[in-house]
């Protein structure tokens, strides 16, 4: 057996799989819930392994040549990932980031090594709430970025390879579940996640459920879009399609608001010992929606995104 290894970047994967008994009987639900803890990956994400993906597709195509510099916009587990990965390969990485996201992933990026280029949120934008016009306006900073120092994006919103690298952490939910699942349900984001689980899912078992989970009020594939409406849960839910979703896919939508996501993300970590972030919490409050109703005594997965020290700051645990 290996008893050491050699980079990081080993340590990406083979995450444990949880049935959230506790919350379960708390909720008074019938049926399971199945949680996958990639908040145990190295830099506390489930991004660890599409950075990790990402960066060695580039590599293998040539698209990343050794001593370039890579560039993401992201809300900042993406880049947290991406500065663990650049650090372990020998990178320089430049991420760009909204202003309005917690400020203990910019510590971490720091802390790896990365550069950060932080920008205003839109006018009439909240902190701590990050909107599609956020966005757009880190995106338009990161082009200008890009043209001036010839950095590679690795441009997780419309990368294939995305999805691809979620596959394998697919195939071990369905392993470690004994391939028993009835259902899975996941924040929308960058679509990555829900796109490479449900192509594996549903391929080991067709008449699996797939669900998107959106916020009030900002749901695109839910059709609850408000004008002016905002959220909490970082890292998602910028009321736009993805391009790395294919809503053929999508069996059914479930609709969270952020009082109900604080809740179950701190009953997470109080009667599950599981410390994670919003869209985790998000996750397993619309699993605990599907138990109560279409999928009353069934058994759930989800995915536990990220680690709840990256949000202290915020009001999540205040």
């Amino acid at each position: 057996m290996t008893r050491y290894i050699t980079s990081v970047t080993e340590a990406i994967g083979n995450t444990p799989l949880l049935r959230l008994d506790r919350l379960v009987a708390k909720y008074n639900i019938e049926g399971e819930i199945y949680a996958k803890l990639e908040h145990l990956n190295p830099s506390f994400s489930k991004k660890d392994r599409i950075a990790l993906g990402m960066i060695e597709t580039a590599e293998k195509k040539g698209l990343l040549k050794k001593g370039q510099p890579v560039l993401e916009v992201t809300s900042g587990n993406t880049g947290t990932s991406l500065a663990l990965v650049c650090a372990a390969k020998g990178y320089s990485f430049i991420c760009c980031m909204s202003k309005g996201n917690s400020i203990e992933r910019v510590k971490m990026i720091q802390a790896f090594g990365g550069e950060m280029v932080l920008v205003d949120q839109a006018p009439n934008s909240v902190k701590g709430k990050v909107s599609n016009d956020d966005l757009m306006l880190v995106e338009k900073e990161a082009e200008k970025i890009i043209a001036a120092t010839g950095a590679y994006c690795i441009n997780q919103f419309h990368n294939s390879d995305n999805s691809l690298a979620q596959e394998p952490a697919a195939e071990e939910m369905w392993e470690q579940s004994g391939g028993s699942l009835d259902a899975f349900a996941d924040f929308i984001g960058t679509g990555g996640t829900f796109a490479g689980y449900t192509r594996v899912l549903k391929k080991n078992n067709p008449n699996i459920l797939c669900y998107a989970v959106e916020p009030r009020g900002c749901a695109y594939y839910g059709a609850d879009i408000k004008p002016g409406a905002m959220h909490i849960i970082q890292g998602g839910g910028y009321a736009k399609n993805v391009s790395n979703v294919d809503p053929e896919t999508i069996d059914g939508v479930v609709i969270v608001c952020d009082e109900e996501v604080v809740d179950v993300t701190r009953d997470l970590a109080s009667l599950e010992g599981v410390f994670a972030g919003f869209s985790s919490g998000a996750n397993v409050a619309a699993a605990i929606e599907l138990l109560k109703n279409d999928m009353k005594g069934k058994k759930v997965g989800v995915v536990i995104n990220d680690c709840g020290l990256k949000y202290i700051s915020t009001s999540l645990f205040s």
